[in-house]
């Protein structure tokens, strides 16, 4: 539902969009690496490894920011492409509305019953079109209820060891986790800290987004580090 930024997405998150596998992942990694940014979901299709198969699977969860093509940062999957520009269109907007106030505005002003009949959309189809072109990077763990933050906690120095803290996690890399405890600077979980129990990789553990409760393991003050737990120190 979230999507995965195609541009910045590791192989490790890649390999896991439906259609996408280790080889393909690596492929696409490999093409930004000697091509720069991708543009668009149809340059895709000139990625080594990316079958007509793989892109019908995969197009609709790969987003690109900033691209050539402003649905491409949707969840819309390109073959409903058209259907929505008819709909932008009967809506007296463009690609460049999605999101804004007037966009919102018309799409709740909209005659369902005569989207539908222009398009041949089935209602499910249809709604997701209509919440995409209102929200286009919508992200539902922005629903969610945020963490607690600590108040008496505003810098590195007010940090103790074994303080308990929430915090949210904003990357997943082979070796752990970054977590957002409300200071300028992320808490690491490495991924010995994760669990008692082994664990393969991190990403079995926690995603982006995920709030988690953790305390804090080591401070380094000279490199502004902070080193966290996900085991409970007190058991």
């Amino acid at each position: 539902l979230v999507g995965v930024n195609i541009n910045t997405a590791s192989p490790t998150l890649l390999k896991n969009v439906s259609g996408l596998n280790a080889a393909t992942a690596n492929s696409i990694v490999a093409y930004r690496e000697e091509n720069g940014k991708i543009m668009s979901r149809k340059e895709m299709k000139k990625i080594p490894k990316i079958g007509p198969k793989a892109f019908q699977q995969a197009a609709g969860f790969l987003r690109i920011e900033e691209g050539s093509e402003p649905l491409d940062r949707t969840n819309i999957h390109p073959e409903s492409y058209d259907a929505t520009k008819a709909i932008l269109k009967a809506l007296k907007l463009t690609t460049k509305d999605l999101g804004t106030d007037s966009c919102k505005k018309a799409v709740s002003q909209a005659n369902i019953a005569s989207l539908k009949e222009l398009t041949g959309l089935d209602d499910y189809t249809l709604k997701d079109i209509l919440d995409s072109i209102m929200r286009p990077l919508r992200d539902y763990r922005d629903d969610y209820d945020g963490p607690i933050l600590r108040q008496d906690i505003l810098t590195l120095e007010d940090l103790h060891v074994h303080d308990k803290l929430e915090g949210t996690v904003r990357n997943v890399v082979d070796f752990g986790a970054f977590v957002d405890i409300g200071l300028h600077e992320d808490g690491l979980v490495h991924i010995s800290k994760m669990s008692k129990n082994r664990i393969k990789h991190p990403s079995d553990v926690v995603s982006v987004g995920d709030i988690v409760t953790t305390w804090v393991d080591t401070i380094d003050e000279q490199r502004h580090k902070v080193q966290l737990t996900m085991i409970d120190p007190n058991k």
